[in-house]
């Protein structure tokens, strides 16, 4: 067999996909180990070249397998799709990376760090977080709406909509005022959370 001078890797949850190819880049290896033996495959090769995708958990694999002295390259998906020959399949999607790594004018994604990828983590949550409160808000206001109680959109806004729910005059059913309470409760936990992520992207920032 040629000597394998690059790999692609088609990661999955259990069963991930090989596909090597020599200098030529002919095929001379084609496997699918599992999970739990996807290392113990990468420490047994020779040094070469370990593509894979960008997608979730390649950083992971990707500090994990240079430890044992691979090159690794990660390659954003958009950048694989037009080296698929057949139908898509995890043996096509390994051999589609295994040729994307290398064309000389491909570009690749670096392998993260631990801690960049915690920092980025931050930043992903938050907007998460915002989201969700900006669905309290927008639920509280369409609720009162039904009750006539009609208050501008944004989230600067949302204190005007707690004062009508918590306002006793404001002649809303106790059925709706309990209901709308638990959004309350809802929304007071998400700013309190999104403080805590602020103050936490702040502190790195110093």
């Amino acid at each position: 067999m040629s000597a394998i001078i690059t790999v692609g890797l088609d990661l999955a949850k259990n069963g991930f996909q090989v596909h090597g190819a020599d200098a030529t880049g002919g095929a001379v290896l084609r496997k699918k180990p599992r999970r739990a033996q996807v290392l113990g495959f990468f420490e047994a090769l020779p040094s070469c070249i370990v593509a894979m995708e960008a997608c979730g958990g390649a950083h992971h694999w990707g500090r994990e397998i240079g430890k044992l002295g691979h090159e690794v390259r990660l390659i954003p998906p958009a950048y694989v799709r037009p080296f698929i020959k057949r139908q898509k399949n995890d043996a096509a999607d390994a051999e589609a990376i295994c040729e994307a790594a290398i064309r000389p004018s491909m570009r690749f994604v670096p392998v993260k760090s631990e801690e960049t990828q915690g920092a980025a983590m931050v930043l992903r949550v938050r907007e998460l977080l915002i989201r969700q409160r900006t669905q309290a808000i927008n639920a509280l206001r369409g609720h009162l709406a039904e009750f006539g109680q009609v208050v501008p959109q944004g989230a600067a806004n949302a204190s005007k909509l707690i004062a009508i729910v918590e306002d006793p005059e404001s002649n809303l059913p106790a059925e709706a005022t309990a209901t709308l309470q638990v959004l309350i409760g809802s929304l007071a936990h998400l700013e309190a959370q999104i403080g805590r992520l602020d103050a936490e992207i702040s502190r790195c920032a110093k």
